[in-house]
């Protein structure tokens, strides 16, 4: 049996009463947390470009925060530009992907093209959609993969496809060829941190609009290649990667795949979370003063320091530069004294750039053994006069759900509407509606 069908099979088996409560919660806060991001990039140049995009087509679905309705692919590619416009989506450390923000907006253009899609079907969607792309994503990013691709441009289109083509009740034979057709689909490369380039932004924006693009295909009756996973010229062997197919093993682990993400507490990287956290709390000590400064060293994961665009320490031209360098986001929280958006957008700022300038990375042999299960960092500052100071994480501490809804509160404001109908989202007989209620 080929690896599509092997995991369609699997995903298509799935129902709801296997389903522990805290996995349908996760699926609620996950929608709210991507939510929350998306009104908050609305005035984003790159949110601004992916709605001007969106407004180009037409259709029935909602562009988040907005007038504008669209096509389905068209919305998935701007609501999944809008959920990642502030780098502060969710994280699967064991797949180094961002999930959610392209699972989601697939899921609800999708449901509003449909006379009555249920709830229920939207959270199968959703749990079997985080399922592949995390097991597709363990077996085939290690470091050299991540150096050179983006993880959720590969991930994000098979986990899109799976969760679209469940949403929808596609058969059997359908299913494995909108798999299919979202392998021929994958792609995103990772030379975006070494110019500050804008593609990064749009990368789950790809991802959304060719996973809807191959549900819709097959649910016409277009047929892919069933080995276009794991045949002689399938996706895996594209990437030199056949001998990590037998790892690929979704639905067999103790825990459902989405109980491994952790959602962002900072707007940066996710190897700068940790790191920022540890700095905040220095930050917080009585007395502290950015200028009494004079050195700062971070010891962080392997996987942290070489992934592109972590260990730079300026100049920063682009905000996105600012987000993915462990060097700024250290510096910034360090002068502010908060983790918060307009950290970012101070890239002359000289104090945060004198920070900065004398932040040195270090790779430390214990996080690093540690990693993915955890992602530890250490934050040690030399202070006039000699003192020391330092702070070790040994994990960072995920945004919670209370964090997760005050920040979906503080950017939507029909807020309650839209809460109430996710957090009932089991009893909804048509999600398209709240797809609806998403509009300004």
């Amino acid at each position: 049996m080929t690896l599509s069908r092997r995991m369609v099979r699997a995903a298509r088996g799935l129902t709801l009463d296997q389903l522990p409560p805290e996995v349908v919660a996760k699926v609620k806060i996950g929608l709210l947390d991507m939510l929350s991001c998306a009104f908050e990039a609305r005035d984003l140049p790159w949110g601004c470009q992916a709605i001007r995009m969106a407004s180009a087509a037409t259709g029935q679905a909602t562009v988040i925060g907005t007038a504008v309705r669209s096509s389905p692919s068209e919305a998935a590619f701007a609501n999944a530009t809008l959920g990642h416009g502030l780098v502060r989506e969710d994280m699967h450390a064991g797949a180094v992907s961002h999930l959610g923000v392209v699972i989601f907006p697939t899921l609800l253009a999708l449901a509003q093209q449909q006379p009555k899609v249920s709830g229920r079907d939207f959270i199968l969607g959703a749990v079997c959609g985080y399922e592949i792309g995390a097991a597709v994503g363990r077996a085939i990013m290690d470091q050299e993969m991540v150096r050179r691709f983006r993880p959720t441009g590969i991930t994000g289109p098979l986990a899109g496809a799976i969760a679209g083509s469940r949403l929808l009740g596609l058969d059997e034979d359908a299913t494995v060829s909108a798999l299919g057709f979202a392998a021929n689909a994958t792609g995103g490369l990772n030379e975006w941190p070494y110019c500050g380039g804008d593609e990064m932004f749009f990368h789950p924006g790809f991802a959304a609009r060719n996973a809807v693009t191959a549900v819709q295909l097959a649910s016409l009756g277009a047929r892919a290649s069933e080995s276009a996973l794991d045949g002689r010229a399938g996706l895996f062997a594209g990437l030199n990667k056949t001998d990590c197919i037998a790892r690929v093993t979704p639905f067999s682990g103790q825990q459902f795949e989405i109980m491994s993400v952790y959602y962002k507490p900072a707007p940066a990287c996710n190897y700068a979370q940790t790191a920022c956290q540890a700095a905040l709390s220095l930050a917080s000590d009585p007395g502290f003063r950015s200028g009494d400064v004079e050195s700062i060293g971070v010891k962080a994961s392997q996987a942290a320091v070489q992934y592109p665009g972590c260990d730079y320490a300026g100049p920063f031209d682009r905000i996105l530069q600012a987000k993915m360098s462990i060097q700024y986001c250290v510096a910034a929280t360090l002068a502010r004294g908060a983790i918060e958006e307009s950290n970012y957008h101070l890239l002359d700022d000289p104090e945060i750039n004198r920070l900065a300038s004398i932040t040195k990375l270090e790779i430390d042999p214990a996080f690093t053994a540690r990693y993915p299960g955890a992602q530890g960092t250490e934050v040690i500052v030399g202070l006039a006069g000699g003192r020391i100071i330092r702070r070790k994480l040994e994990d960072v501490i995920p945004a919670a759900p209370d964090q997760i809804r005050g920040r979906f509160r503080a950017a939507c404001a029909n807020w309650r509407a839209i809460e109430d109908m996710v957090d009932q989202l089991e009893e909804m007989e048509d999600v398209g509606i709240l797809g609806g209620g998403l509009g300004a």
